[in-house]
């Protein structure tokens, strides 16, 4: 079969690039097509197949097209795949139906619950459990030699988001901890995060404090103690390894994170989550039966099968046709110049 990976941000490599290397080696034609100029093309692998422009993406006919964002153009033939960028279900948008897809991978049965119910108002759509493709990789890792570490390794992972965004509120704090206690701190930006605020914390760093700039995120998540965030899809990324989170003003704290809503208190929360005890582990292991019970490895293989499937029922007697987007499509032929 022929599949198209449609992707405008840099987080996205990490998604597909499971599912890419399962399809190539059952055998489908595999294309990329990049929209927009925020995507770091270096990033393709050699022997990757891109597309240049969105006429290339229609003439080759995808039987489906896959994509972690939230809009993708009608005009593409073949079936549309939401995968998902996050777990960011606490930001505004993340259950909203904008008529694009065909079937919708969920990460785990919190997901699949609240999409089967927004089915029931929108039936164009099918949903199916089956993990999501970025944690293959993440799983896979875990497999790995870790990196041993004197010190106990703190990740902080904040979002970008301004109204969520912890980075301004627990620089100081952060920076004086690094030089009081016997941690060490790595900080993680997401690659939308504000510029002047990154350059803040690049000037605080020293031996025990370090910015990384590697875009990926996953060795971090594995070698790390702890994670301190606020509301990003991170956090729950670091839960299903089993460990714990501190956040800063969650959006909805829940009773397997560590919130707290001063950065003074910054010191005894990571000391807690540091000497973390049973009703804290139970907490994690039932929120991460909830998110994503899936820990084999095997998700792009689910979503693949999924895929296949739903390509062979298509279309689904159950499901109705999709709205046609008249507006949305005419803003995304503008946006991409095309008018065929």
């Amino acid at each position: 079969m022929k599949f198209l990976l449609y992707l405008s941000q840099n987080y996205s490599f990490e998604i597909m690039r499971p599912l890419c290397s399962l399809m190539r080696k059952e055998g489908h034609d595999v294309r990329w097509f990049a929209e927009g100029s925020e995507v770091n093309k270096s990033q393709f692998q050699p022997d990757d197949i891109v597309l240049s422009t969105i006429s290339e993406a229609i003439r080759f006919r995808p039987d489906a097209s896959f994509l972690p964002g939230n809009i993708v153009p009608s005009f593409i033939p073949g079936l549309k795949v939401q995968l998902f960028h996050g777990f960011e279900w606490k930001k505004k948008g993340h259950f909203r139906i904008r008529g694009c897809f065909d079937l919708y991978c969920t990460q785990g049965p919190f997901f699949t619950k609240k999409f089967e119910a927004l089915r029931e108002k929108h039936p164009h759509f099918t949903v199916k459990e089956t993990g999501w493709t970025k944690l293959d990789t993440l799983f896979e890792y875990t497999k790995k030699d870790i990196p041993q570490h004197k010190l106990p390794v703190i990740l902080y992972a904040p979002t970008f988001s301004p109204s969520f965004t912890s980075a301004n509120s627990l620089l100081n704090a952060m920076f004086a901890l690094s030089k009081k206690k016997s941690w060490k701190w790595k900080v993680k930006f997401h690659p939308k995060m504000d510029k002047e605020t990154i350059e803040a914390f690049k000037r605080a760093q020293h031996k025990n404090l370090e910015v990384i700039d590697s875009h990926n995120i996953t060795p971090l998540l594995v070698e790390s103690d702890v994670m301190v965030s606020d509301t990003s899809s991170a956090i729950t990324e670091f839960l299903l390894l089993g460990k714990p989170v501190v956040t800063f003003k969650n959006a909805q704290p829940e009773p397997v994170l560590i919130d707290i809503d001063d950065a003074n208190k910054l010191e005894d929360a990571v000391e807690k989550a540091l000497t973390m005890d049973e009703t804290l582990k139970e907490s994690i292991n039932n929120y991460s039966l909830k998110m994503h019970p899936f820990t084999d490895g095997q998700s792009a293989q689910r979503v693949l099968q999924a895929t296949i499937e739903e390509i062979e029922m298509y279309p689904r007697e159950e499901n109705v046709a999709k709205p046609k987007n008249i507006f949305r499509n005419f803003k995304l032929r503008k946006r991409l110049g095309y008018w065929r």
